[in-house]
């Protein structure tokens, strides 16, 4: 199990959760990106741009690279792992339990569809006189 408690994964996690940034991963996830190409997709200046990429370059999820002027980005999906593992152990948690409800509601159905026998009245015994 990953450590719960990791700087490393709070991170991680905490650049993800910007719907920008994951959109600037995946377009990285189709190859190298300037910031310029990162930024042009968003009604954001190259400086806000720049600082998401900060942010994503905290985490370890992408690599800069500056040629002169230019920054070219490249995705590096090693730390999202760590993530992943994280969210592994609660995949296996929540199956276990819908697995369990699943067979509940399969016992309570086939207790429904089964044909029962008729319950059978019965009368309270007789006083005698």
């Amino acid at each position: 199990m990953v450590d719960k408690y990791s700087p490393r994964l709070d991170t991680v996690f905490q650049a993800l959760s910007d719907p920008t940034r994951r959109a600037m991963l995946r377009a990285l996830a189709g190859g190298e990106r300037t910031v310029g190409e990162l930024a042009a997709p968003f009604d954001i200046s190259l400086a806000g741009a720049s600082k998401h990429i900060q942010t994503l370059e905290r985490a370890g999820l992408i690599q800069r690279e500056v040629q002169g002027r230019v920054h070219t980005c490249r995705l590096d999906a090693r730390p999202l792992h760590a993530g992943a593992e994280w969210l592994r152990h609660y995949e296996r948690f929540w199956t276990g339990k819908l697995d369990a409800l699943d067979a509940l509601l399969k016992a309570e159905d086939a207790t429904k569809s089964s044909p029962r026998a008729p319950a059978r009245k019965t009368r309270p015994p007789r006083r005698k006189p």
